[in-house]
């Protein structure tokens, strides 16, 4: 390993603070500032976190990486920005509010010899790591995912699928080697709740249903193959594998009953902040020059698909 990467966060709203906290907590990196447009709220997390608080262009001279943590829309200029000013990347999902201005990012990132990885948080929870270890065996079937919740309660300008449902949408584009065949959609609750089916060439169906409605957080996804289904807990960083079904009907004294038995395996999971192990992972990647976990090219992916959803149901 080299030494230290000089790290610096561009937006430090409430997910921005994280990467600051992170940064700061990570023995590969120093924290060596933070930008906001909110410049007093830059200067309280500055002054948290130990860092300085300085202008884009101030850290941008002095960074070898930073995160960018900043609203969809400016996604694609800050980042243009950072690739002309040759600082490594890390975009929080999605990676631009269009694929084609990912494109031209990723192009430009390679051009300029700049790693970029976006911030699909969930491909580095324990639970999906250890996922991505048993699927490899496995005849899929069809794949089932679940991310429910409550009304935030504050303005969030990306509608639920760029918000919510991206996330899914990146899990199973890593874990369905196929490409999209087709994608039905529908929405409800003005648009806060969505449901889409993709089915893949290979014969592999996923739902996908996401919401800002439910009264319950809600962060599944379902794995069912030929000789056995997945549970995945997100929140709980758990899986929970299902084997050998075996119903059948008992006769006692002449009452029949119906008996359902099967073996339930639970792997271990070792536990940790996901956001931790994708800020190290990315640390990592810029400091060994090695392609990140979530390139350019997956968060293209998973906006291709959402987008696709959604225009299933704008033009329904």
């Amino acid at each position: 390993m080299t030494d230290r990467l000089s790290v610096g966060v561009i937006g430090v709203g409430s997910m921005g603070q994280h990467h600051a906290r992170v940064y700061q907590e990570l023995p590969d990196a120093e924290l060596v500032g933070v930008s906001d447009v909110n410049h007093q709220q830059a200067a309280e997390a500055a002054e948290k976190y130990g860092t300085a608080a300085m202008s884009r262009e101030s850290l941008l001279s002095i960074a070898d990486a930073v995160s960018l943590v900043v609203p969809t829309a400016y996604h694609y200029e800050l980042a243009m920005t950072a690739i002309e000013a040759g600082v490594d990347l890390l975009i929080e999902k999605p990676i631009t509010d269009t694929p084609a201005a990912g494109r031209e990012l990723a192009a430009a990132a390679k051009d300029a010899g700049v790693t970029i990885q976006v911030g699909h948080i969930e491909r580095f929870n324990p639970a999906v790591r250890t996922l991505s270890e048993i699927t490899d065996s496995l005849e899929i079937i069809a794949l089932d995912t679940q991310r429910l919740g409550p009304p935030t309660g504050r303005e969030i300008d990306d509608g639920v699928g760029v918000d919510l449902m991206i996330h899914d949408a990146d899990i199973l584009l890593s874990i369905v080697d196929s490409p999209v065949e087709t994608v039905s959609a529908a929405e409800t609750a003005g648009q806060q709740y969505m449901t889409a089916t993709v089915e893949f060439e290979n014969g592999v169906v996923a739902t996908l249903t996401a919401s800002r409605v439910t009264q319950q957080k809600i962060r599944t996804l379902s794995v069912t193959a030929d000789d056995c289904r997945v549970n995945v807990d997100y929140m709980a960083q758990s899986i929970q594998i299902n084997r050998h079904s075996l119903p059948e009907y008992i006769e006692t004294n002449g009452d029949v009953r119906y008996r359902h038995e099967n073996i339930i395996e639970r792997p271990t999971v070792e536990n940790g902040e996901p956001l931790k192990k994708e800020l190290a992972a990315f640390v990592r990647a810029v400091q060994t020059d090695s392609k990140p976990l979530v390139s350019a090219a997956d968060g293209i992916r998973a906006l291709e698909l959402v987008n696709q959803i959604q225009s299933v149901t704008t033009d329904q």
